[in-house]
């Protein structure tokens, strides 16, 4: 069928796929200011590609899209759902929530599009995480149902962050008394970094030169700074600690993966810290998580994936 879309819309660029049997045919890639609406965009899409028009579509975007109006956070664009959807004359819309996207392509992902971390061998049945430090900390599971793969929704990103050694406290205590509550977003984010190495300086006495995230990780890839490169593997420590707990909630023998962008630009840096240590020590319960596999995301291209997971997942329901 290539009477499909799929959308993947972020604050700043919109990609969308055209669709021919169940694969992903063209891809082409818009900035969203080039267009009023979104409705102008996939209809500039179809054109480029030569569709006249689409029965079915699914939009991956970075909102909440609980309600039928869905209002962008970071652009201008807002829709209604129905309206949109008849405004295009599609039979099907579907709209979801950007890391609700990510989550559904993963059981679609191969071993080249992931980066495996340590040992573990996945369920192909089992439950699996996906968590993405990036401006936030976002946080989906997918669970394997009669129905198809289906998204537990959360705020995972917002639960209280727990220190587990020492810096882990001297952190801890430098967010408490600027914060209040610490979260492990305010940890495990771009925020996060900049928090890590405003604590570590802090606690050592020395000025805080840097305030910019990718500052801080550019020095620390390049081993020119000693707190940089401190802020950073602390990060990459809370981490692992961070997914070993997502695995504990739910069993994710399915396996833990890891989006966003930050631990992607890490690159070698993430690989050979200690993530994958701090992710199997916990305790008594070392053995659950050791066989459970972790993964970096390395596809550019997941949210579509995951868009396309999603749309044929429903269309097959409705057929």
């Amino acid at each position: 069928m290539s009477n499909m879309f799929v959308a993947d819309v972020g604050g700043t660029n919109i990609r969308l796929a055209q669709i021919e049997n169940g694969q992903i045919k063209a891809i082409k890639k818009y900035l969203c200011t080039e267009f009023d609406t979104i409705a102008e965009a996939i209809t500039q899409f179809g054109d480029d590609v030569g569709q006249d028009s689409f029965e079915h579509g699914c939009i991956a975007i970075a909102c909440p899209v609980n309600h039928d109006l869905v209002k962008m956070t970071n652009h201008t664009w807002q829709f209604s759902k129905k309206a949109l959807r008849d405004e295009l004359s599609l039979s099907q819309l579907h709209v979801i929530n950007d890391f609700s996207a990510v989550a559904h392509s993963l059981p679609t992902l191969s071993a080249d599009q992931v980066i495996k971390i340590g040992r573990g061998e996945a369920d192909p049945k089992g439950n699996i995480v996906v968590f993405g430090p990036g401006t936030g900390l976002g946080v989906e599971h997918l669970t394997l149902t009669a129905a198809g793969w289906q998204t537990l929704d959360g705020e995972g990103g917002h639960v209280d962050f727990a220190p587990n050694d020492e810096i882990d406290i001297v952190i801890w205590r430098y967010l408490k008394e600027k914060l209040g509550r610490v979260s492990a977003e305010e940890v495990l984010s771009g925020r996060g970094i900049v928090n890590i190495y405003s604590a570590l300086a802090v606690n050592a006495g020395e000025p805080e030169d840097y305030n910019d995230p990718a500052d801080i990780t550019e020095r620390a890839l390049a081993g020119t700074d000693t707190l940089c490169v401190a802020a950073v593997t602390q990060f990459c420590r809370i981490m692992g600690s961070f997914a070993g707990n997502l695995a504990l909630n739910l069993c994710t023998t399915g396996g833990v993966f890891i989006g966003g962008g930050i631990a992607s630009r890490l690159g070698e840096f993430f690989v050979n810290s200690e993530f994958r240590q701090q992710f199997e020590a916990k305790g008594n319960f070392a053995g659950y998580v050791e066989n459970i596999p972790t993964y970096l995301i390395n596809e550019p291209d997941h949210g579509l994936l995951g868009a396309l997971a999603y749309l044929l997942q429903q269309t097959k329901e409705t057929n």
